[in-house]
């Protein structure tokens, strides 16, 4: 609680600094920005980081292992990524209805007299994902961070450990022990969290300012009005139907990771974290917890989706174009295919966006329009992104303990 309380402090604090600054004296805001602001937050993200990739090895590998049948890998998969396809689609869904009905696009003067804008990588296609998942250098994958590749990996050395069982005893102990010590390094990092997240949201006010917010304010109101929307109606529901817990139990002890994603703006960096949070304070059994969110963080973005369709109903809005039904269900089909293909890192979020655009027939350049505040509201779509991976873990964990319970009962009537 403390921790909790010195974060929030520490994003108060630095929202008003990066006010003040960009307000009232914009030169000292250059050189503190460049001498402390940027390399102090970007020294929390690198320890963060640097713990990602071998946490995701052995907390998957492990989870695997500890799941033990193949029908259970499978079946806990399916139902994971069946969740995660089916929330990003409710999303991007919700996201356009409120587009549609606030229209933000059609109030105030944008500038569309620029001829192109780079710097937007494209995504990769569907099928090109599926094909790279298949890493040929698990090692490589590694390095690189490509963390659909070091899944497949870890899945493939948890299924062998589960078959081989006692001939392989050591190699599971070595990994437990493995997890426990970046853990301990996790819960360390966790201390310097406070002067991270002041840096960072210093940096991020202190560039944009109010001018920017003002001259974007109704699209700021509809994505942040969606994002809470699929937070209290879609995740809320899930979570006490499906999950039998309770919204306000979840929010309240999973707050801590929601201020690190938010100061963060990505979902990989927030693993470590989230992870930790998931199984020490809501009870997510561990094999669950190492399966269900490195997964979701790569291939579950609801928040971001939301921004997918606010954005592209908004810059067709500004252009003064029309969508038809059939590029709106295109939007759908495409932001939610390209969400397993990206990067849970700060401003993937433009490069999903570009390839919905593409597919639609709308200006890529229009992206120029939104991308002054987009790290600003990637903050806020970050703790949704993370927030859906833990309740999709919660959800899987309350099902199998179910389905454990039934089978037992079976058995006994059997007997």
């Amino acid at each position: 609680m403390k921790l909790t309380r010195n974060i929030i402090l520490s994003l108060i604090l630095g929202a008003l600094i990066g006010t003040i600054l960009n307000l009232f004296l914009p030169g000292t805001f250059d050189v503190l920005n460049a001498y402390l602001f940027v390399p102090v937050g970007n020294i929390f993200l690198n320890l963060i980081r640097m713990l990602v990739v071998p946490i995701v090895f052995c907390s998957i590998t492990l989870g695997v292992a500890g799941l033990g049948d193949i029908r259970k890998v499978g079946r806990i998969g399916g139902k994971t990524i069946s969740f995660f396809l089916i929330t990003t689609a409710l999303a991007i869904i919700l996201g356009m209805a409120l587009a549609l009905v606030i229209q933000p696009g059609t109030i105030g003067n944008f500038n569309l007299s620029y001829q192109s804008f780079e710097g937007v990588a494209s995504s990769p296609s569907f099928v090109d994902t599926l094909v790279d998942i298949i890493p040929t250098n698990p090692i490589l994958s590694m390095v690189e961070g490509d963390m659909l590749q070091v899944i497949f990996f870890s899945v493939l050395i948890g299924l062998a450990l589960a078959a081989l069982k006692e001939e392989t005893a050591r190699t599971t102990r070595l990994l437990e022990e493995a997890n426990k010590v970046l853990m301990y390094l996790v819960t360390l990092i966790m201390y310097t969290a406070p002067f991270g997240t002041f840096a960072l949201l210093a940096s991020a006010i202190g560039q944009q300012g109010f001018p920017a917010m003002q001259a974007m304010a109704l699209y700021m109101i509809t994505v942040t009005l969606a994002l809470f929307l699929h937070v209290a109606i879609v995740y809320s529901s899930a979570l006490k139907i499906l999950g039998s817990r309770s919204p306000i139990w979840f929010f309240k002890n999973f707050f801590p990771a929601m201020l690190v994603a938010f100061s963060t703006s990505s979902s990989n960096a927030t693993l470590p974290i989230s992870m930790k949070t998931a199984q020490e304070n809501l009870g997510v059994s561990k094999s669950i917890s190492s399966f269900v969110q490195p997964l979701g963080a790569t291939i579950n973005m609801d928040g971001t989706a939301i921004m997918q369709g606010v954005a592209t109903i908004f810059i067709a809005q500004a252009y003064g174009i029309d969508l038809t039904i059939n590029q709106l269900i295109t939007v759908v089909l495409t932001a939610v295919l390209a969400s397993v293909g990206t990067a849970g890192v700060p401003g993937v979020g433009l490069i999903m966006l570009s390839m919905v655009l593409q597919q639609v027939g709308l200006p890529v350049d229009g992206i120029a329009l939104i991308i002054g505040i987009d790290r600003l509201l990637d903050m806020l779509r970050t703790a949704v992104n993370i927030s859906g991976d833990t309740i999709c873990a919660i959800i899987i964990d309350e099902s199998e303990k179910k389905k454990y319970k039934a089978d037992t009962s079976s058995e006994d009537l059997a007997v």
